[in-house]
């Protein structure tokens, strides 16, 4: 079984409170509950961290390239600025891993700062304004990408 590394950045632990009108209600543990429910679906165990500490994410990105584990990430505020976190990324895919990006809202109808990524050109692809489901579609695009049991086309 695959294993796939599921990171959601800063204030991400805050899911369900923080601006639910953008975010939603439900919390972090619903959205671990649901990638462990959707990566066994795909054949695929989840591992589902958050941090608001980015130097912690730079190590998680190492660790995912050294010991050959997929990524979906939710990289939260560090999309726009963080060049250290995207270098980090750019080892998975250096390190022949697909790395998913995702976000719950739409950061290119949010405020103007939202609409650059700086992870978006090192991201095997990027999934935006779907809400948790969007997860469920990068662990899809992850299991298709691996030759994993999963159908991307369900």
């Amino acid at each position: 079984m695959t294993t796939v590394l599921v990171v959601n950045g800063p204030n991400l632990g805050r899911l369900g409170v923080r601006q639910p009108d953008v975010y939603g209600r439900q919390d972090l543990g619903t959205l671990r509950e649901l990638c462990h429910q959707w990566g066994a679906e795909l054949g695929l165990e989840t591992v589902v961290r958050q941090s608001d500490d980015e130097a912690e994410m730079i190590h998680w990105m190492h660790e995912a390239a050294d010991n050959g584990t997929p990524v979906v990430m939710n990289p939260a505020a560090f999309t726009h600025y963080s060049y250290a976190l995207a270098d980090a990324a750019h080892m998975v895919r250096d390190a022949g891993l697909p790395l998913m990006e995702v976000h719950i809202s739409n950061p290119a109808a949010r405020d103007e700062f939202r609409k650059r990524s700086v992870i978006s050109p090192v991201a095997t692809g990027t999934i935006t304004g779907m809400g948790l489901f969007g997860y469920r579609l990068a662990l899809e695009a992850v299991a298709h990408l691996v030759g994993g049991t999963g159908d991307a086309a369900a």
